[in-house]
Parts: C-alpha cells; sequence; structure tokens
C-alpha cells in the first residue's frame, strides 16, 4: 500500500514539475507570451463563433502543437547556448532549424485557423 502511495505522490509531483516548465517557458520567452495571448484570442473567438466539436478538436490540436515546438524550440537554445559558449556553427543550425519548426506549426495553425474561422467571419457581415 505505501507503494502505491508513493507512486501517487510522484505522479503528483510530476504534474508539477510540468506546471512549472510551461510557467518558466511563458516568463522567460517572449514568443511563448505572443502564443499565449493567440492562444486566448482564438479560444475566445471560438466559444463566440460556436466552433463544432471538430473544429475545436482541429483547433486544440493546431495550438497543442505550437506550444510543444515552441517549448521544444526554448529547450534546444538554451542547452545549445549552455553547449556552446562561442559562436559555433553547428549551434546556429540547430537553433535555426528548431526556431523553424515553430515557424512551421505556426504557419500550419495559420492555415488552420482561417479555414476554420475565416467562412465564419464572412457569414457574420452578411
Amino acid at each position: 500500500m505505501n507503494k502505491s502511495k508513493n507512486g501517487l505522490k510522484r505522479r503528483i509531483k510530476s504534474f508539477g514539475y510540468a506546471f512549472t516548465g510551461v510557467y518558466e517557458l511563458i516568463k522567460s520567452e517572449p514568443n511563448a507570451r505572443i502564443h499565449l495571448i493567440a492562444t486566448v484570442g482564438v479560444v475566445t473567438a471560438g466559444f463566440l463563433l460556436h466552433l463544432s466539436k471538430a473544429e475545436w478538436c482541429v483547433v486544440m490540436i493546431v495550438i497543442a502543437m505550437v506550444w510543444a515546438t515552441e517549448a521544444f524550440n526554448t529547450v534546444i537554445e538554451k542547452l545549445t547556448d549552455h553547449l556552446f559558449r562561442e559562436q559555433h556553427e553547428t549551434a546556429r543550425i540547430a537553433k535555426d532549424v528548431s526556431a523553424g519548426a515553430v515557424l512551421i506549426c505556426a504557419i500550419a495553425a495559420l492555415i488552420c485557423g482561417l479555414i476554420i474561422f475565416l467562412p465564419k467571419i464572412i457569414l457574420l457581415f452578411h
């Protein structure tokens, strides 16, 4: 019984670490704060425009995709800066490619957002 209680405590602690990681991401990265504003805006618009369940699923997946790539990008940048004190071509490439991954996901999210939201917004004006 004690072993299962310790396992549960570890699981609960791991969620705490994860929430701390999200907080650190938002606190330390200006782009994450932009993503936060965009997320709040998109979710608000989704409620106002009465998205379907399928549309909500797409919106949540692309939001999560952008947040996850931003988090991975931040980790890659921090580790690269730690490992390469001097400018180094490998470090530059690693950081540029990870930033590119965020850009790819953000563009995909924008396209999905336009596909979902634009027809609804156009209907409001007709």
